[in-house]
């Protein structure tokens, strides 16, 4: 889906404005989507042998995979085959992207079931966030680490529309590997990130439409924005907590 910056906003937070180590860090790369080595042929044997006693995935600690790394040739592979299989049976990009928009609502409610299952574990006083603001921010920042490695590149306010907010991504991880043609110069396949977004937000009480559109520039071909519109009763919300 095209879009052509249709409102003048008003900058939130930046990556190049961020001044925690984190952010500054060359380790805030897409390590969660590196490619891990090819395993020795000792190593092979090893696992299959090991095959059977290896411990039932829903034994797992949670805790202990929170760093855990994915295949980015694994995930490129499964996804592409997501958008194809999608494709099959829809009858539009409309239609495509309102599919990968409900594929990724899945994601995504379990998503943020586990980021609270985990802040909970590790917090003897865990706090919930009821500012929009401290919201936005914690999905620009921590889930797009949970989900992609590293955070969003910035997060905008619409100058014009008070319920619309923009969370920009120069490089999505989804889009690295997807080559779209020209007849569907317009589709998103972001949309799947979108839906992640909009589970969260719909998770932590503060429900909007959440859609993906294409912004690219000369140094960024694959940025993309994540446009949030909240409710109409977040905004309320906000004016009472004032």
């Amino acid at each position: 889906m095209a879009y052509a910056q249709p409102h003048p906003r008003l900058s939130v937070v930046s990556n190049s404005s961020l001044s925690s180590v984190d952010h500054l860090s060359p380790t805030t790369s897409s390590t969660r989507f590196s490619l891990p080595s090819a395993p020795s042929l000792h190593g092979a044997a090893s696992i299959v042998k090991a095959g059977p006693n290896r411990p039932n995935i829903y034994e797992r600690n949670l805790n202990k995979t929170r760093g855990a790394e994915v295949s980015g040739a694994a995930f490129a592979f499964l996804f592409s085959e997501i958008v194809q299989y999608t494709q099959k049976r829809v009858s539009g990009i409309n239609d495509l992207e309102r599919q990968l928009n409900t594929l990724g609502y899945r994601i995504g409610t379990r998503v943020i079931e586990l980021m609270v299952w985990r802040a909970e574990g590790s917090s003897k006083t865990p706090k919930r966030e009821i500012k929009l603001i401290s919201v936005l921010m914690m999905v620009h920042t921590q889930v797009w680490k949970a989900v992609f490695g590293k955070p969003a590149d910035a997060i905008e306010r619409s100058v014009e529309n008070p319920d619309e907010y923009m969370i920009i991504d120069n490089d999505p991880p989804i889009e690295r590997h997807i080559s779209v043609p020209r007849d569907m110069s317009q589709l998103s396949c972001s949309s799947f990130t979108a839906g992640i977004v909009e589970a969260v937000l719909d998770g932590l009480s503060f429900p909007a439409r959440v859609t993906a559109h294409n912004t690219p520039n000369p140094q960024f071909p694959n940025r993309t924005t994540i446009l949030i519109k909240l409710e109409k009763s977040v905004l309320d919300r906000e004016e009472l907590l004032k």
